[in-house]
């Protein structure tokens, strides 16, 4: 058992280490676009399938509550928390349109869509990011090692480089702590 433990403490250290290196140009570019999305007066829409719907949730959480500073809340939503909306649309049209027929009712050109996979190749996600980019939305799309379909459909891609499903969740959540810790940072500076 120690040794698992260790082995896993070693592989997370590792794919953050490579993130450091590989990711900090594109971090700054993503936290840029969050900034510009929000002071234009636009809002963000999250979604992802299973630990990345919780991801989803969790960004925007804490866009609209706060992450660390007292400041007004941020226009964010996770298409991941209506069931009413997952069960009727799965229901009536596919689970590959959950996200896709929530984008169409909600997103304004202008706004920002994020999906985030795992694997890059949630089909529902992929149609989700077809769907923002028809209405005028920027997109951004959390991938693992393998970039996936998701990658050709979206505008900024940020890849944890690991092919071990917990790794990449362990890098989506930092990258998601780190984006809103830069974006409260930018606009928030003065308060």
């Amino acid at each position: 058992m120690q040794q698992r433990i260790q082995s896993h403490f070693k592989g997370h250290i590792a794919t953050i280490s490579t993130m450091s290196e590989q990711l900090p140009g594109q971090i700054e570019t993503i936290a840029l676009l969050l900034k510009a999305t929000l002071e234009d007066g636009h809002k963000i829409l999250i979604a992802g399938n299973g630990g990345s719907a919780a991801d989803a949730q969790h960004f925007a959480a804490e866009l609209v509550g706060r992450f660390l500073k007292e400041r007004r809340p941020l226009p964010a939503l996770a298409l991941t928390t209506d069931t009413s909306i997952l069960t009727a649309v799965g229901n009536d049209y596919g689970y590959e349109m959950v996200f896709s027929r929530q984008v169409e009712a909600l997103a304004n050109p202008g706004d920002l869509f994020i999906g985030i996979s795992t694997s890059g190749n949630s089909e529902n996600v992929c149609r989700a990011l077809d769907a923002a980019r028809e209405r005028g939305c920027q997109t951004l799309a959390l991938t693992g090692g393998k970039k996936g379909k998701m990658s050709q459909r979206a505008d900024q891609v940020l890849q944890v480089p690991a092919e071990y499903t917990p790794f990449i969740q362990e890098g989506h959540l930092l990258l998601i702590h780190l984006l809103c810790d830069l974006v409260e940072r930018q606009m928030f500076s003065e308060e």
